[in-house]
C-alpha cells in the first residue's frame, strides 16, 4: 500500500448526498475476479449515456476543468448502501487519493482506509466554503496533509481534521492489515516454534 503522508492534488466537486456504492460502482461491474481494471466503471450510470460508452457531458467527472482531479470534494453520507469493497477501488484507481466529506457510511469509510485512500472528515461549512472556492477557480488544488492534520487551500487556509491514531500510522506507513502483521514476522515464528516443542511436534 502506497504511503500516505502530504499530498496536494486537483479537487472534482460531486455536489450529492447520499451518494451510495452502487453510484460509485454499478453492481454489473462486480464480476471481475481481479482487484484491478475499476477505474473505467467509477460512476458508470452517471459518467456514461445510457449503456453506451458515450461520455455524459453533464456529468462533473467528464468537465474538461476538472481533468486529472486526484481530491474528491463530496456531501455527507458518502459511501452508503452495499459494503462492496470495489467502491474504493475504483475511486483509487481512476486516480483519486483523497475524498473530503462531511461524514461517510462507516464499512465504506473502513474500506478507504484499509485500502490507502484517505477519507477526510470535515465540518458541514468548511465543506460548503470549499465547494464555493473550488467552482469559482479552476484548476483548485487542496493539500491535505495527514501527519498534520490539516487540509490546505490555495490561500493558506487551515481546516484541522480528526482521525484514529492507529489507522493514521498504518496511512502514513503504507501498511494494510497484512502488512501490519508483517511486521511481527519473527515474533509470531518464535511463538510458534515454542507452541510446536510444548506440543512435541
Amino acid at each position: 500500500m502506497e504511503p500516505f503522508t502530504a499530498y496536494t492534488g486537483v479537487v472534482m466537486p460531486l455536489d450529492r448526498v447520499n451518494v451510495d456504492t452502487d453510484q460509485i460502482i454499478p453492481q454489473r461491474f462486480l464480476r471481475k475476479i481481479a482487484r484491478t481494471g475499476f477505474g473505467p466503471d467509477l460512476f458508470a450510470n452517471l459518467r456514461y449515456i445510457g449503456d453506451s460508452a458515450a461520455p455524459n457531458p453533464d456529468f462533473v467527472l467528464n468537465l474538461p476543468r476538472y481533468a486529472g482531479a486526484s481530491v474528491l470534494l463530496a456531501r455527507a453520507n458518502f459511501g452508503c448502501g452495499s459494503s462492496r469493497e470495489h467502491a474504493p477501488w475504483a475511486l483509487q484507481q481512476y486516480g483519486f487519493r483523497c475524498l473530503i466529506a462531511p461524514s461517510y457510511a462507516d464499512i465504506f469509510y473502513n474500506n478507504c482506509c484499509a485500502n490507502g485512500l484517505l477519507p477526510v472528515v470535515l465540518p458541514d461549512a468548511a465543506v460548503d466554503t470549499l465547494f464555493g472556492e473550488v467552482e469559482a477557480d479552476t484548476g483548485y488544488a487542496l493539500r491535505v496533509d495527514l501527519v498534520n492534520q490539516v487540509v490546505v487551500t490555495p490561500r493558506g487556509e487551515s481546516h484541522a481534521f480528526t482521525i484514529d491514531p492507529f489507522v493514521k500510522d498504518s496511512l502514513v506507513r503504507g501498511l494494510d492489515a497484512i502488512g501490519w502483521t508483517l511486521q511481527f514476522d519473527n515474533l509470531i515464528g518464535a511463538y510458534e516454534e515454542r507452541r510446536a516443542a510444548v506440543a512435541g511436534v
